[in-house]
């Protein structure tokens, strides 16, 4: 059971004493009392207090050298100083040194529970945020980036050189090799860790809208654009911006992002006033720029710009002696969310899984172990290897890619047409750009047989 919240009372006049302390009893609240400085001094030496409210003139010492001392000691502990009418100035005096609220004597009994209540409520949500800072440090710090292979000796040894600077970096890789983890881990490694991280899936952003949401808008800028809106930029300030899929954006935008790292300024759309931002960018793509630059669809002084340090994260294939360790991370990881004790992993399983190719990488391997873990939970747990791709014809024997006996060959054709498309969209995680470019189509034709075929883009699933 929480403990009542517990005050400290420090005034010199015994009848404020124990009204307070009767007043703050009735709501439940543990009060200790004094009546100096420097008894006041000794019972916070002898016990913690979540609050102290103290008069501000008093024999020997005041309550603003109170005030001052505790918020050396704990800048986290909140003040509240009582002061009488006529010295209004102290009460500025104090709130300027660090005071959470002052009072006016005599001092009402639904004004005190107010401020001391309030008070405390923001003493717990600030605690709150820290242990919220804790959790997320640990969730995405270096701990989490799972590998002993001398090819993640070697990125860990990059990452920890970088994440203290303010370098923009570029995360290079396959599809689910874990380029967002990474750059969490350089966020809250860095100076910026307490302030915002916000990630945008360039990719998955329709071209209409995604200057919208890099820059902002402003009201009426556009059909509508009914109120202000602030974009990524303008929410990462002192913070890191992870620009996911960075391949994916069009010309156009590549000139305004190219201006915003130029002159860490930005102009939202339909407005005429630039804004200064202060914004660390991380850019991943698992496409190779260096080729997109030579073939003009990706500028090369943007190019430059993102790519002050790159690092390139190795598909899982290329590290196959991690696959054990990874498979332990991820049963404990399901193990704990679910409130489960972690079993012992099948030793049988492992060899097939050193085989497997692993196409999907380091996510597809953690949602196989996901899978065992919710639909088997056996002791030792079995982890299978995902099935191969259902729709992929026996490559040497063609009859494979015949139809059921009476199917007419346009259903046939439609049918397949049907699965090739969802396979593009797997392949690509929905990112409709991506898939048409794989299979030699523009985006407008991808889209119009996506509808024409009944396909239901949200219901795919990307394993």
């Amino acid at each position: 059971m929480k403990p009542n919240p517990r005050i400290l009372v420090v005034d010199d006049d015994r009848a404020v004493r124990t009204a307070l302390q009767v007043n703050l009893s009735k709501r439940g609240l543990e009060v200790r009392l004094a009546e100096r400085v420097d008894q006041a001094l000794e019972t916070l030496a002898a016990e913690p207090v979540d609050l102290v409210l103290t008069d501000v003139r008093m024999p020997e010492r005041s309550g603003l050298e109170l005030l001052a001392t505790l918020h050396e000691e704990d800048p986290e502990l909140p003040v509240i100083v009582m002061t009488g009418f006529g010295s209004v100035s102290d009460a500025v005096a104090a709130m300027k040194a660090g005071a959470a609220d002052y009072l006016i004597k005599p001092v009402e009994r639904d004004e005190l529970l107010l401020v001391v209540e309030r008070a405390l409520e923001h003493r717990a949500l600030r605690a709150e945020l820290a242990q919220l800072r804790r959790e997320v440090t640990t969730r995405y710090g270096f701990e989490n980036l799972v590998g002993a292979t001398e090819v993640m000796q070697d990125l860990y040894d990059d990452v920890a050189a970088v994440a203290e600077t303010s370098a923009s970096v570029l995360l290079t890789g396959p599809t689910g090799t874990g380029k967002e983890l990474l750059a969490s881990a350089l966020h809250y490694r860095s100076q910026r860790a307490k302030g915002p991280f916000i990630k945008v899936n360039c990719g998955a952003i329709p071209e209409s809208l995604l200057e919208s949401e890099l820059f902002g808008h402003e009201r009426g800028a556009f059909s509508g654009a009914i109120r202000q809106h602030k974009g990524t930029f303008e929410r990462a300030h002192r913070g890191t911006l992870l620009l996911d899929e960075i391949g994916e954006i069009d010309t156009a935008t590549q000139v305004k992002l190219l201006r915003v790292l130029q002159d860490g300024e930005l102009t939202r759309v339909g407005g005429s006033n630039p804004l200064r931002v202060d914004v660390r960018v991380i850019a991943s793509t698992n496409r190779d720029l260096a080729v997109e630059v030579r073939a003009g669809r990706f500028r090369e002084d943007l190019y430059y710009r993102l790519n002050v340090v790159q690092i390139r994260v190795p598909a899982l294939a290329e590290r196959r002696e991690d696959i054990p360790l990874l498979v332990d991370h991820f049963v404990r990881k399901f193990a704990e969310r679910e409130g489960l004790a972690s079993p012992r992993i099948d030793p049988e399983c492992l060899k097939p899984l050193l085989r497997y190719a692993w196409p999907g990488n380091v996510r597809q391997l953690e949602h196989a172990v996901e899978r065992a873990m919710i639909l088997h939970r056996t002791d030792p747990l079995f982890i299978e290897v995902p099935d191969d791709d259902p729709i992929a014809p026996d490559e040497h024997d063609e009859r494979a890619l015949l139809p059921p006996e009476g199917t007419a060959l346009p259903d046939a054709l439609q049918a397949y047409e049907r699965r090739i498309i969802i396979a593009a969209l797997q392949a690509c995680e929905g990112v409709q750009a991506r898939a048409a470019r794989r299979l030699g189509v523009s985006r407008s034709n991808l889209n119009y047989r996506i509808q024409r075929l009944g396909i239901e883009v949200r219901s795919i699933r990307y394993d």
